[in-house]
This record gives structure tokens, sequence and C-alpha cells, in this order.
């Protein structure tokens, strides 16, 4: 699959997520299969561009071409500006999110809450597209609510402004993450445009990931809840897309080992006391992969210096890899 002139080494994306796709995860996804990762959302305006947030989110400082940002704003003109101060600062993509369903967003009008506004969302994609040289692409959802839904329209209103892909999340705003994801309007977004087109919504396995290729006719699908904590998703689709054979899942002593990185990668990148914090998440959503954690995790919740952290990590996997070669 090609995004303008970048062709992408695989047709799993890693989704943009606000507080998870950071440089560290997306470096990790992208060792672990990810054709692209797209970053957190980066804000457009301008007071807050040189906040700590935001230019830790503009370092893309040894990380795996193509870089994808997202942009996350209300008006055409400021989304347009944010748009050539990231591709200033490393961007070859910019991902333009009227997909966020959160109240936060919403509320000012902009992620999901644009796909109320036709003639805005076309005035926005106008801007932007005209004011970079490189390819623009936009994630949407299929509507504001189930009675609204025009992901149809929005992505004619897209292709005709010269966006270069559409990544569809099979929810409307108001359904959040809730129910199933409607793959069908998806299928019917790629009947309707000519540009690439990417499923995202519930795609949880390599068999799911087939099923939603095969069904919806998409030129590629986007990862983002099943990623965390599970970076090796990547891999196996990848695999099962070429092969139509399963994947090992990897060993404990493989987990142990991306873990490790992660969190050295998290506490470089962010300091020690951000490091620690942000870390947190990360390793409760890796420990959802292994049995009785309740109590470890509680207790690693609460430590303030990385090397404890990170060594009571290692010598919890060191009991799960002793565990692991008792029962082979």
């Amino acid at each position: 699959m090609y995004i303008g002139s970048y062709q992408l080494s695989s047709a799993v994306i890693l989704a943009p997520m606000a507080g998870v796709t950071d440089k560290p995860f997306r470096q990790l996804c992208r060792d672990m299969g990810a054709g692209l990762a797209v970053s957190e959302m980066v804000t457009s305006k301008p007071e807050l561009l040189n906040s700590r947030k935001t230019q830790l989110r503009l370092n893309h400082t040894d990380e795996q071409a193509p870089i994808s940002v997202q942009i996350a704003g209300t008006e055409a003109e400021q989304i347009a500006n944010a748009a050539r101060y990231n591709v200033d600062h490393g961007a070859q993509i910019i991902d333009i999110n009227m997909g966020c369903p959160a109240k936060k967003v919403c509320n000012v009008l902009a992620g999901s809450a644009l796909l109320k506004d036709e003639q805005k969302v076309a005035a926005i994609l106008h801007a932007t597209v005209n004011a970079v040289d490189v390819p623009v692409t936009l994630k949407i959802r299929t509507g504001w609510d189930k009675n609204n839904r025009n992901a149809v329209n929005i992505a004619r209103i897209a292709e005709d402004a010269g966006i270069q892909a559409l990544a569809v999340h099979g929810r409307t705003r108001e359904c959040a993450y809730k129910g199933e994801a409607e793959y069908d309007t998806i299928s019917e977004v790629k009947a309707n445009v000519s540009i690439p087109v990417i499923a995202n919504g519930d795609i949880t396995s390599p068999q799911k990931a087939k099923q939603i290729l095969d069904l919806t006719s998409a030129d590629a699908i986007m990862i983002g809840r099943a990623a965390q904590g599970r970076p090796w998703i990547f891999r196996e689709i990848n695999h099962y897309l070429a092969t139509g054979n399963l994947l090992a899942p990897p060993s404990v002593e493989e987990i142990s080992n991306l873990m490790q990185q992660h969190l050295q990668n998290l506490y470089s990148f962010y300091g020690e006391y951000m490091g620690v914090r942000i870390a947190r998440k990360h390793i409760g959503w890796y420990l959802k992969q292994q049995p009785e954690t309740n109590a470890f995790r509680k207790r690693i919740n609460q430590v303030e210096d990385a090397q404890q952290q990170l060594g009571d990590v290692i010598g919890f996997f060191q009991k799960q890899i002793i565990k692991e070669s008792i029962a082979a």
C-alpha cells in the first residue's frame, strides 16, 4: 500500500492513541512489524506548540520513515499552519483527526464533532492539503450518531480535497467504543472512493484482520487498543496474512525482554519521573497476558524509582520464565 510516494512495508498500521502512541511505543510497534505508526494527537493551537508535552510529541529523532503526525483542531487556517509547523519538524505524513470521540475534544468541536459540518470538513482538508508538500491523510468515524452516518459523503469530500488515504473507525461518535464495529459502512466507503481506505475497530487477532480485509476490501487495517501490552500483534497478523498460518505466541522470556527495552526507552525519552509513571499503564497492559498478577500490579504501581520498577518487572518475569520451563 502507498500513501503518496511512501510504500508501506506492511498493510497493518498502528492507530493514533492519545497518551499511548508516543515515540517509544511507535518504535516498538514498527520493530514488531507495523507498516506505519501514527503519532498521538498534536494540538493545532499555536500557544501550545512550545509546551513540553507538544515538544516531546514533535521529537522524531531516529524514528523510522515514514513519520506520520496526527493533528487535532477546529479551524482550517490553524490546522494548516500546524501542518506546516510539523512538517518543518520532521513529519512526512500529516494525519487530520476527525475520529476522536472524547468529550473534551468534541466539546470544542474538534475530532469527530467536525463530522457534523461537511462544509467545514472540506475547508479544513483543502487548506491543509494546499499548505504542505507531503501526503495528508484523514481519520474519521462512520458519523455523528446512528441517525447521522455520513462517512461516504466525508470520504468523497476527502478524495476531492486531495487526501491520500482515509482511515475509518467503524463506529459513530455517539457509540464511542461500545458495541460492535460496523464494517458494512467501511465497505460502502471503500466502494465509493478510489483512495486507499484503512479499516479500524475491534481488530484483535490475525483471523479477525483477514476477515475484515476480505469483508470490506480495505487496503489496510489499523490496530489500536489490541496493541496495548501486545505489540507483537503486528508480527502475528503479517505472518497470518502472508501464510495463512498462526504464528506461535512469544515466549515469556521474549515478552520480558521487550518490556525491559520498552521501559528503558520510556525512562530515556521522558526522564525518570515521568517515565516511571507513564510506564505503569504499559506494565499493566503487558501483565494482562500473564496469570496471577493482581498483587504484583498493586505493588508495582506504588514504585517511584526507575531502577526499582525495572528490577521488579525483571524479577516478576524471571519467576514466570521458570514456571513456563517447568510446565514445558
